[in-house]
C-alpha cells in the first residue's frame, strides 16, 4: 500500500431502528487538523480523476453506491513513489481512506446507481488559490486501466 495511506474499517452499531457509524474522530489521528467536509454525487460510469494536493490531506467515504478508488504516489521522497493502490469502497464495502498530500486520487462509479462521496480535508477550499492540481484520467504516467475485467 502507498506510504501514508490509512484505511479504517468501519463498525456499524445496529438495532431495530437502523444503524450508527462513526466516520472520523479527532482522537484517532486521521487528519492532522480539520478543514472542511464536503458531499458530492456522481452518476453511474463517471470517472472523476485525477487530482492531488500540495498542502492538504483528504479522507474519503462513500455512504451510498460503490466506487473504484485509485491512488498514485507522486511524492519524490516517498518509498512508494510511482505505486498505485486500488480500493473498492461504498455501501458494499464501508471503509474510510486517508489520502496524503502528494498522492493523486480519483474514482469510477461502479454499478447502475449513483455514488455519493463524503470527504473531509485538512484545509478549506480557497477559490483564489486552490490546492488542487489536475492530471488527466488517462495520463500515461499513471497508466491505469479503468475498464472492468470480465472474469
Amino acid at each position: 500500500m502507498i506510504e501514508g495511506v490509512i484505511v479504517k474499517k468501519l463498525v456499524r452499531h445496529c438495532d431495530d431502528r437502523g444503524y450508527f457509524t462513526e466516520l472520523v474522530r479527532d482522537d484517532e489521528s486521521l487528519l492532522a487538523r480539520f478543514g472542511q467536509a464536503s458531499l458530492s454525487l456522481s452518476y453511474p460510469g463517471v470517472i472523476k480523476a485525477f487530482h492531488y494536493h500540495e498542502h492538504q490531506d483528504d479522507v474519503w467515504f462513500f455512504p451510498s453506491g460503490n466506487a473504484q478508488v485509485v491512488l498514485y504516489d507522486l511524492r519524490e521522497n516517498s518509498v512508494t513513489k510511482g505505486e498505485t493502490s486500488v480500493f473498492y469502497m461504498g455501501e458494499d464495502h464501508p471503509i474510510v481512506v486517508l489520502i496524503p498530500k502528494g498522492v493523486a486520487h480519483g474514482y469510477r462509479v461502479l454499478g447502475n446507481v449513483p455514488a455519493t462521496i463524503l470527504y473531509f480535508t485538512t484545509s478549506s477550499y480557497n477559490p483564489d488559490a486552490p490546492d488542487e492540481k489536475r492530471i488527466p484520467w488517462d495520463d500515461p504516467l499513471i497508466n491505469f486501466d479503468w475498464s472492468t475485467k470480465n472474469r
